[in-house]
C-alpha cells in the first residue's frame, strides 16, 4: 500500500474536518439532547423510567453492531462515498423516529440511528488520521472534540426546554436537518483518498482482522480507551436519573449541571492543543489520568456523605472530564497507528470494542443502578480508571520509550 503524503493544518484544509464535526454534532446531540427527554418519553410510552438508559445504550450499540464491516468497506470504496451514504442513512433514520409509538420501536430506531457513531469512527476518523501529520491529527481531533462538545452542553438544556414548551419529536427534526447540512460540506470539501488499496475481496476482511486482534499494543491500548471515556459516558446516560429523580432537580438545573462537567473537558482538550507541541506524546495522558482517579475519589466521598453529593459529583466529575480532555485524543492516536492494516480496519475494529464495552457497561451499571443507587455509579467510575493503570498505562510507557529509542518526540 502506498502511503499517503500528509496535509498540514490550515484554514483552508480544516474545512473538511469542520464539516465532519456538524456531522459529529449531529450525531452526539442526537444522543444529549433525547436522554434528558427520556423521562418524559418513557411517561408518554407508558413504561417505566429504568428504560431510560437503554435509549442511550441501544444508540450505542447500533454503533458497534455496523462499524466492522463501514471501515474495512471505505478501504475499498472509499471513504467519501462511505460517509455521504451514513449521513443520508442517520437522516432517513432520524425521520422515521417521529412515527413511533412504542419503546420496542423507538428503541429499534435508536439502534440504526447508532449507525452514524462507527460512520464518524471507523471513516471520519480514520480520514482525518490519514489525511493530516501526527500532531495536527491529534490537534484536529481535539479541535473537532470542543466543537462537537457543543452538543452535551446545549443538548440538555435544549432538551428541557423542548419537554417543558413543545414535544421531544422537534428535537429529531433539527438533528436532521443539521445532518443534512454536514452532507453537503461533505461532499464538497472531503478530499478524495489518494491511497491505493489492493482491491481484495471482502472475505479478507477477516483475514486483516485477526491481524489486528492478535496485536497485543493494539488491543491493551484500544481497551484502555473506554475505560477512559466511560465515566463520562455513564454521566451521561444516568446524570438524569441521578439529578432529577434522586436529587430532585428541575429539567434546567439538570441541564445547567452539566456545563462544568463538560466545560472541564473543553478547557482539557485546549490545554492539550497548546502542550502537544511541548512535551513527548503521551506525557499529557501520564498527567491526565491521575486527575482522573482523584475525580472518582471525590465522587466515592459525596456518596459517603450523601448531603455534599451533588458538589462532590459535580467537582469529581469536572477532573474526570479535564483528564479525559488531555487523554483520550493521544490515546487513540496510538491504538489506531499500533497496527499497519488499513486504518479504516483499525478504526472499526477500535470502533467496535469500545461502543460493546460501552454499551455492556451501560446495561450492566443500568441494572446495578436499580438495586445500590448513588454507590453503582461512583464505584463503577473509580474501578474504570484504577484499571487503566495496569496493562494500558504499562503499554503506553512502552510505547513511549519506543519511540524515544527511535528520536521520535
Amino acid at each position: 500500500m502506498q502511503k499517503e503524503q500528509m496535509t498540514t493544518l490550515s484554514r483552508a484544509t480544516f474545512m473538511f474536518p469542520l464539516a465532519l464535526v456538524l456531522f459529529e454534532f449531529s450525531v452526539y446531540i442526537g444522543n444529549d439532547l433525547v436522554q434528558p427527554a427520556m423521562l418524559a418519553i418513557t411517561k408518554e410510552f407508558g413504561v417505566s423510567s429504568s428504560w431510560a438508559p437503554s435509549s442511550m445504550s441501544f444508540y450505542l450499540l447500533g454503533g458497534a453492531c455496523v462499524a466492522w464491516l463501514l471501515g474495512p468497506l471505505s478501504d475499498r470504496l472509499g471513504r467519501k462515498k462511505v460517509l455521504l451514504a451514513g449521513v443520508i442513512f442517520f437522516v432517513m433514520t432520524c425521520l422515521l423516529i417521529l412515527f413511533t409509538h412504542h419503546i420496542e420501536s423507538f428503541l429499534a430506531l435508536r439502534f440504526l440511528q447508532g449507525f452514524g457513531l462507527s460512520v464518524i469512527a471507523a471513516v471520519g476518523y480514520a480520514a482525518i488520521q490519514e489525511t493530516f501529520e501526527e500532531r495536527d491529527a491529534i490537534k484536529v481531533m481535539a479541535l473537532m472534540a470542543n466543537i462537537s462538545l457543543l452538543a452535551p452542553l446545549i443538548g440538555p438544556v435544549l432538551g428541557a426546554f423542548l419537554i417543558d414548551h413543545v414535544s421531544w419529536h422537534w428535537g429529531f427534526i433539527g438533528i436532521a436537518f443539521f445532518a443534512c447540512l454536514s452532507w453537503f460540506g461533505l461532499k464538497a470539501k472531503m478530499p478524495e483518498s489518494k491511497v491505493s488499496i489492493p482491491k481484495q475481496p471482502l472475505r479478507y476482511i477477516w483475514d486483516d482482522y485477526k491481524k489486528v486482534l492478535k496485536n497485543r499494543t493494539f488491543i491493551g491500548m484500544t481497551l484502555g480507551l473506554p475505560m477512559v471515556a466511560m465515566p463520562l459516558m455513564l454521566w451521561i446516560a444516568l446524570s438524569p436519573v441521578m439529578l432529577v429523580e434522586e436529587l430532585g432537580l428541575s429539567s434546567m438545573q439538570y441541564g445547567l449541571a452539566q456545563f462544568p462537567v463538560l466545560g472541564g473537558l473543553i478547557v482539557g482538550n485546549i490545554v492539550l492543543i497548546k502542550m502537544i507541541d511541548r512535551l513527548a506524546l503521551g506525557k499529557t495522558v501520564l498527567m491526565g489520568l491521575p486527575l482522573m482517579l482523584l475525580g472518582t475519589a471525590i465522587i466515592l466521598l459525596g456518596v459517603i456523605w450523601r448531603e455534599y453529593f451533588l458538589y462532590c459529583v459535580i467537582l469529581g466529575m469536572t477532573l474526570v472530564s479535564f483528564g479525559e480532555g488531555i487523554s483520550f485524543s493521544v490515546l487513540y492516536r496510538f491504538a489506531l497507528m499500533a497496527s499497519d492494516v488499513s486504518k479504516g480496519t483499525v478504526a472499526a475494529a477500535v470502533s467496535v470494542l469500545m461502543m460493546f464495552i460501552f454499551f455492556f457497561v451501560i446495561e450492566i451499571i443500568r441494572i446495578m443502578y436499580e438495586h445500590f443507587h448513588l454507590w453503582a455509579y461512583a464505584l463503577a467510575c473509580f474501578t474504570l480508571i484504577a484499571l487503566w493503570f495496569t496493562i494500558p498505562r504499562k503499554l503506553l510507557k512502552e510505547i513511549m520509550q519506543q519511540r524515544q529509542a527511535k528520536g521520535e518526540f
